[in-house]
């Protein structure tokens, strides 16, 4: 399944990030706590040369605890800040002010001792698609500032927001790369739903899900849908099996193959199958 999407808007949000660089202190980049690694843009790096960083490691309440910390460490180890978020429940929020605070604390002070009494601190926030930019920052302010949605694409334009009186952010519109140049990249961005499903094979997608699952995460499969299989049996056999138990068939008794894809993967995005981390770090070499 070769997946590749890259809208016009995308082309247009980079060149507008590039753009607006200097104007912050601080680039704080939404990555999904299931899939760190292929959530991370590496357009980003490039773009936010000489700033401090800050990794959030959103939506851990749907990734495993301890591949969380394991990530953690990792990005840790490369030079970012890292906190573990639940924009969704408001966890980890206060530690993103406290944090960029700390990053700004000595510039701020240098500046203060030129006179100046009032430094705002200025941060840009970026992301892919339906990372969770937007219910980020409406959780953060306390109302609806940014749109959200379950799809991804939902801010156009930038904007600039206050989170606190000295604390303000610039918001941006979620930002795929050209093409992914690893299958298994692509695959996890649309299994996470960072890739539009309407341009997607459903089918195709849940069964590439149900095979990566079999990896680490069978019995999730067996005891969310009461089934029975073994790890070597066809993806689309399980999927049949599903269908099934929930019982989606058509006429005739054909299981809804359709029907079924789409349940499996809003129930894996919507955490039904249970906390579940689709890479670890010890993994990278796979991945790069």
């Amino acid at each position: 399944m070769n997946i590749q999407w890259y809208p016009g808007h995308m082309t247009k949000t980079k060149r507008m990030m590039a753009e607006n660089i200097s104007l912050v202190d601080i680039v704080i980049e939404l990555v999904d706590a299931r899939i760190p690694y292929s959530s991370k843009n590496p357009d980003i790096d490039d773009l936010a040369k000489n700033k401090y960083r800050m990794i959030l490691l959103n939506k851990c309440d749907l990734a495993e605890e301890y591949a969380t910390s394991l990530w953690e460490q990792y990005y840790k180890q490369k030079g970012f800040s890292v906190i573990q978020l639940n924009a969704l429940k408001g966890i980890g929020m206060a530690d993103v002010t406290n944090t960029a605070r700390a990053l700004m604390k000595e510039k701020i002070e240098k500046q203060k001792a030129r006179g100046r009494l009032f430094i705002p601190i200025r941060s840009m926030i970026v992301g892919i698609p339906n990372v969770g930019k937007s219910t980020f920052i409406n959780k953060y302010v306390g109302k609806t500032t940014a749109k959200t949605g379950d799809k991804p694409g939902v801010t156009r334009g930038k904007q600039w927001i206050k989170l606190k009186k000295d604390f303000e952010l610039l918001d941006t519109p979620g930002i795929l790369w050209p093409k992914f140049d690893d299958k298994a990249v692509g695959l996890k961005l649309a299994f996470t739903g960072a890739v539009n499903d309407d341009i997607l094979d459903l089918t195709t997608l849940a069964t590439e899900l149900i095979n990566h699952l079999l990896i680490r995460h069978s019995e999730r499969l067996k005891q969310r849908y009461q089934i029975s299989f073994d790890t070597i049996e066809e993806p689309h056999i399980i999927l049949e099996k599903i269908a099934f138990a929930r019982g989606f068939k058509q006429k005739g008794g054909q299981p809804d193959i359709d029907r079924t894809s789409k349940i499996l993967l809003d129930e894996y995005r919507g955490g039904k199958l249970g906390k579940i981390t689709l890479e670890l770090p010890e993994e990278l070499s796979e991945l790069q």
